[in-house]
């Protein structure tokens, strides 16, 4: 997929159906929508929407149909020169704010995804809206694989999956794979977020600069940014909901309020219930009550009254998915235990909720730590003030949007850690949006003192944005891609393993293999060879693993690296990419015992030397099995280590350089002062190599020295893991290392003395 389709085709796609479906719930509210408001509202449409839709695995595929259906009829019956001419401010801020979200990847020149190697969860994302959208929850038909294990751990229980629908909605109609539009997604997002806080402004700000800056600086607060960069879905579309309904709330008590005013908030409701589930509704808490006491006095308790019946009434409706399926329980001990830190070392600081906290890792303390005080105090004063102006200017929807603070509070005082930032990161806007509000009504008492407080709180909020903009990780796209290539090559020739750690390649991108990672989720047991199984995130060598565990794959699909060990005898090698290679077995292959296996090679040298004893020891079972048997061994050339920087070749010719670990910025690779190759941002899971490039060397000695780049204009090149020197490997290009030889028992002294990746006992033909 282009940067072109991913970040033009499919927003635009996206829009249509939400704003084709916001015209409908305008068309149905008597025309009585804000503009800014009717995509916002054509996405809960679309949530609630699609939670009726996969209720059942039968009419889970009819969701983006009837959704079109919807979105054209909405159109049709309030055509766009009907609906007056489009306010451009609204408009330009929603378009500013996506570009600003999604300026890491599309800089980064891929249409990749954020929050590689920090989190896992959007593999889960990817493997839960790819079945939502085709087979609702239903989780028949699959076979035993990772992509079921994630599914099971989570579609069975409740999990809310609203927030997944329009994700999936627009990408069957622009095709290509979910991953690489997960990013453009949340970017849309926070331009829905935007659009709604310009409409809660509004009541507060009646210059259209004020109220478009004050928009765009409290729809990107860094703890939400933060969260954006390592796919934090759902807090984003809480955010847009919370946000939403502050900006609706209003007509409920207003001068021609009627009761399909209060349609439109339950309809918001329902769809923040198809978010996070019933226990969203705790966002929404404080906001009615005090939109209820508003109502009760202006409107009187009859009709008053009315209003509440009609809202609990719609939102009952748009919530019965969700209650159908049981809901999710938002007191389980994961969610509310004081130990669960998930992703974090500790938990995060509670002020991050002001949204300026410059560091490239918001789980991290900011280094300027004074400028860092001084910022929040601001933002801290300016929100009090910014709550002062809306009491007295009566401005109802920014009160109501502040009660969502009460809300967060009430989160933080039983929730675990990990919810904490979550719920820290949904209800930054509204401290945001209060702190610059406030600066601009500071303007108008004191012009240089509201200026600076402007000036300032902006700049925080820059600051931090581009230090997280410094930090991401991004997925290396040529690699993701190439396993995508290869879940569609091989499809149905499953089951496949991958041993390395990769939840995206396990999850998703091989999910039509039955795919599975030896140290992820998975349905079968990987026993490793001295017991046990890989721990979550390791990667392992084929070698370490049992081999009737392993002949359960008849595929395999392995990392390239110098020190990885060629697959048993049976699998053969049938695609090899940059990045993987394919290798396969014949259905009827039986596993070797492991007693007549030999493992050879070390930690950073898949070659080994064996003991003469050892595959003498491997003879006689060879002699003892029948006339057929016959010794394997895998050739294998020693890697030369040259981390220290002094590289010794013994035969001239070209080989190939590889630096593990990941690198940010970037690395160049010299031998003996000529530039051989350049690496830039390549993030990489335990054990991943990256191939720096070849060189064609003369036998004997050489230096190699590795110059990293610092952070720069470029994404994600001043953030961690820092770069790592090594090791820094080379092997022959030219190299016979897979490649087998065959001798019979009683020539096992041929294997003696020379360096092999494995021997082992094979009682049929090669």
């Amino acid at each position: 997929m282009s940067l072109f389709s991913a970040w033009v085709v499919y927003p635009l796609v996206l829009l249509a159906i939400c704003g084709g479906l916001g015209l409908l719930v305008d068309v149905l509210l008597g025309r009585r929508l804000p503009g800014a408001l009717v995509a916002p509202a054509g996405l809960a449409a679309l949530v609630v929407l699609g939670q009726f839709t996969t209720l059942a695995p039968g009419t889970a595929s009819l969701t983006v149909p009837v959704a079109c259906f919807l979105a054209v009829l909405g159109a049709g019956l309030r055509l766009p020169w009907r609906c007056g001419r489009p306010d451009p401010w609204p408009a330009g801020i929603a378009l500013t704010v996506f570009l600003v979200f999604g300026a890491p990847v599309l800089l980064s020149g891929d249409p990749t995804f954020a929050g590689y190697i920090k989190l896992d969860d959007t593999a889960t994302w990817l493997a839960i809206t790819d079945r939502v959208m085709e087979h609702g929850r239903d989780l028949s038909g699959l076979g035993p694989s990772s992509y079921l294990a994630t599914l099971e751990a989570n579609l069975p229980g409740g999990y809310p999956i609203g927030v997944f629908i329009p994700f999936g909605a627009a990408q069957k109609l622009v095709g290509d794979d979910l991953a690489w539009v997960f990013q453009p997604y949340l970017s849309f997002l926070a331009a829905m977020l935007a659009l709604c806080l310009w409409q809660i402004l509004g009541s507060l700000l009646e210059r259209p600069r004020q109220r478009a800056l004050a928009a765009f600086v409290a729809a990107q607060p860094a703890l939400l940014y933060g969260y954006a960069m390592w796919g934090g879905v759902k807090e984003l579309g809480a955010a847009v909901f919370v946000a939403l309904a502050a900006a609706l709330a209003p007509a409920v008590v207003g001068p021609r309020a009627e009761a399909r005013d209060s349609v439109a908030l339950g309809l918001v409701g329902g769809a923040l219930v198809g978010v996070l589930s019933i226990g969203g509704l705790v966002w929404l808490g404080p906001m009615l009550i005090g939109l209820a006491l508003v109502a009760t006095r202006a409107l009187g308790i009859r009709v008053a009254g009315r209003q509440g019946l009609a809202f609990l009434v719609v939102l009952g409706l748009c919530a019965l998915p969700v209650l159908i399926e049981g809901g999710f329980d938002p007191f389980q001990a994961g969610l509310t235990s004081a130990s669960e830190l998930g992703n974090f070392a500790t938990p995060l600081n509670p002020l991050q909720v002001v949204g300026i906290w410059p560091s490239g890792d918001f789980r991290l303390d900011p280094s300027a730590g004074v400028a860092t005080a001084v910022l929040i105090a601001l933002a801290l004063f300016a929100a009090a003030a910014g709550i002062w102006a809306a009491w007295r200017r009566r401005a109802l929807a920014v009160l109501l949007y502040a009660s969502v603070l009460v809300a967060c509070a009430a989160i933080l005082a039983v929730a675990s850690p990990w919810i904490d930032g979550k719920a820290l990161a949904t209800a930054a806007p509204v401290a945001l949006a209060l702190a610059i509000a406030g600066a601009f009504y500071t303007l108008r008492a004191d012009r240089l003192t509201g200026a600076a407080l402007v000036v300032l709180l902006t700049a925080g909020v820059v600051w931090s944005n581009v230090l997280a903009y410094g930090g991401v990780s991004l997925a290396p796209y040529g690699q993701l891609r190439e396993l995508q290539r290869i879940g569609t090559e091989f499809a149905g020739q499953g089951p496949a393993l991958m041993t390395e750690f990769n939840p995206y390649g396990a999850r998703h991108f091989l999910r039509e293999l039955d795919g599975e990672g030896a140290s992820e989720l998975r349905a079968r047991p990987v026993p490793l060879r001295g017991g046990g199984s890989a721990a979550k995130g390791a990667a392992v060598d084929t070698d370490q693993l049992e081999p009737s565990g392993l002949f359960e794959y008849r595929t395999l699909i392995l990392r390239r690296s110098p020190i990885r060990s060629r697959p048993p005898a049976a699998y053969r090698l049938v695609r090899s990419g940059r990045y993987y290679e394919v290798w396969q077995r014949p259905g009827n292959a039986a596993a070797p015992a492991s007693s007549q296996r030999l493992p050879l090679g070390g930690p950073l040298n898949a070659a080994g030397v064996p003991a003469c004893a050892e595959v003498a020891r491997l003879a006689r079972g060879a002699a003892s099995s029948g006339s057929a048997a016959r010794l394997i061994a895998a050739r294998r050339t020693p890697v030369y280590d040259a981390t220290d920087g002094k590289l010794q070749v013994p035969l001239a010719g070209r080989y190939v350089a590889w630096l593990r670990g990941s690198v940010r910025g970037s690395v160049t690779l010299f031998v003996d002062g000529e530039e051989i190759g350049v690496a830039r941002h390549q993030l990489q899971n335990a054990g991943g190599f990256i191939e720096l490039g070849d060189a064609r060397l003369a036998a004997g000695d050489h230096h190699a020295e590795l110059r990293f780049g610092g952070a720069d204009l470029h994404p994600g090149s001043g953030g961690f893991p820092r770069p790592e020197a090594g090791p820094l490997l080379f092997s022959p290009a030219a190299d016979e290392a897979g490649s087998l030889v065959a001798v019979a028992p009683a020539g096992f002294r041929r294997l003696c003395g020379r360096p092999w990746d494995w021997i082992e006992v094979l009682d049929e033909e090669l």
